[in-house]
C-alpha cells in the first residue's frame, strides 16, 4: 500500500502542480490533490477487490463456510472470526465494501459481514506500527481489542434487532442468483466471463459514488481548518468524546493518514480518548463510506449502523480517557 500511495501521489504532483502548474499553497491544489490520490487509490482497491471476491465466491464452496459461520452464531466465535479478518485486512472503509457485498453475495449472515465492515477500517497493520510508536504498546493492544470488540458487538446487535431485511435489493438478488454448485468443474477460463459480469455490475454501481464522497471529503480536507477541530474536542469541553466523533464524520482519511493529526491533538493537550474517538470516527464514519452504503443498504439500516458505530466509538473514547 505504501509503494501504491508513493506512485499515486508522484502522479498527483505531475498533474496538480506540473500539467495545471498550481502552486503547492494553493487551497484548491491541495484539496485537488488529495481528491486524485485518494479517489484513485480507492478504485483500484475496490476494481482488486470486486475481481478477488468474484474469484473466491466462484472456486470455494461458500455454502459450507456460510454452514460453519451460522453453527458458531450462538457462541460467537464467527463473529469474531469475521472481526479478526477485518483486523489482518489493508482496506479503508470504502474499499471494504466489495467484500462486504462478496459476503451478502456468499450468503454470509448479515452480522458477520458487517463485523468485518466495522472492523476493517479501524485494524490497520500499518497504522498499528504507527500508533506502537507514537502512543506505545499499552495503548495500542488495547486500540486493536477496542476495534476487534466494536466489530463483533455491532455485528451482533445489528442482527439482532432484524437488519437483514434492509439490505440492498440488487444485492439480495446476487445472493440469491450465485449459489456455489459443489460439482461445478469449470475452468478458470470458462468462469471468467460470469465474474467479469458480476464485477462489472458492482463498479458501475459503486464508482459514481466514490467520486461524489471523496469529492466532499477533499473539499473539507483542504478548505476547513484543523483549528476548527482543535476548538471543538478540547480538554475543557465536557461533551468532547461524542462531539469528536460527529465532527469526523464528514473527514475521509485512513488510519494511517489520521495517526499525525492525532499526535498533534494530542499534543495541543487534547485528551487521548477523546482524540481517538476522532480518529474512529474520521476513519470508520466517513461521509464517502455514507454514500457508498446508500447504494447496497437502505437507509434504516445505514442510520442503525452509523448509530450503533458512533456509539461503540464514543464509549471506547470515554474508556480511554478513564484509563489514561
Amino acid at each position: 500500500m505504501g509503494k501504491l500511495n508513493e506512485l499515486l501521489s508522484w502522479l498527483a504532483d505531475y498533474l496538480v502542480y506540473d500539467l495545471f502548474s498550481m502552486e503547492s499553497n494553493e487551497v484548491f491544489a491541495k484539496s485537488l490533490h488529495y481528491f486524485i490520490v485518494g479517489f484513485s487509490e480507492i478504485i483500484i482497491l475496490i476494481i482488486l477487490i470486486t475481481y478477488l471476491m468474484g474469484i473466491v465466491t466462484s472456486y470455494l464452496n461458500m455454502d459450507k463456510i456460510r454452514q460453519f459461520l451460522e453453527k458458531h452464531k450462538k457462541s460467537g466465535l464467527g463473529y469474531l472470526l469475521a472481526s479478526l479478518l477485518g483486523a489482518i485486512t489493508p482496506f479503508c472503509s470504502c474499499s471494504s465494501i466489495p467484500m462486504f457485498v462478496g459476503m451478502m453475495q456468499a450468503r454470509i449472515p448479515l452480522g458477520m459481514a458487517l463485523s468485518f465492515l466495522i472492523t476493517s477500517p479501524l485494524v490497520n497493520e500499518i497504522a498499528i506500527a504507527i500508533f506502537f510508536t507514537s502512543f506505545g504498546w499499552k495503548v495500542t493492544i488495547i486500540y486493536i481489542i477496542t476495534g476487534v470488540i466494536l466489530g463483533v458487538v455491532g455485528g451482533i446487535f445489528l442482527e439482532k434487532i432484524g437488519m437483514s431485511e434492509h439490505v440492498a435489493d440488487w444485492v439480495k438478488n446476487l445472493n440469491s442468483s450465485n449459489t456455489h454448485n459443489a460439482a461445478d468443474r469449470r475452468s478458470f477460463k470458462e468462469r471468467l466471463p460470469g465474474i467479469n459480469s458480476e464485477a462489472l455490475k458492482t463498479l458501475k454501481k459503486l464508482i459514481p459514488y466514490v467520486f461524489i464522497g471523496l469529492a466532499i471529503g477533499s473539499f473539507i480536507h483542504g478548505y476547513v481548518p484543523q483549528e476548527f477541530f482543535e476548538k471543538y474536542i478540547s480538554k475543557s469541553n465536557p461533551f468532547a468524546v461524542p462531539v469528536a466523533v460527529i465532527v469526523s464524520i464528514p473527514l475521509y482519511i485512513d488510519a494511517v493518514g489520521i495517526l499525525p493529526i492525532l499526535e498533534s491533538l494530542v499534543d495541543k493537550g487534547v485528551p487521548l480518548g477523546t482524540a481517538i474517538a476522532f480518529m474512529m470516527g474520521s476513519i470508520g464514519l466517513s461521509l464517502p463510506e455514507a454514500l457508498l452504503l446508500k447504494k447496497v443498504m437502505k437507509r434504516k439500516l445505514i442510520v442503525a449502523f452509523f448509530s450503533t458505530i458512533a456509539m461503540g466509538m464514543i464509549l471506547s473514547g470515554f474508556v480511554f480517557n478513564l484509563l489514561f
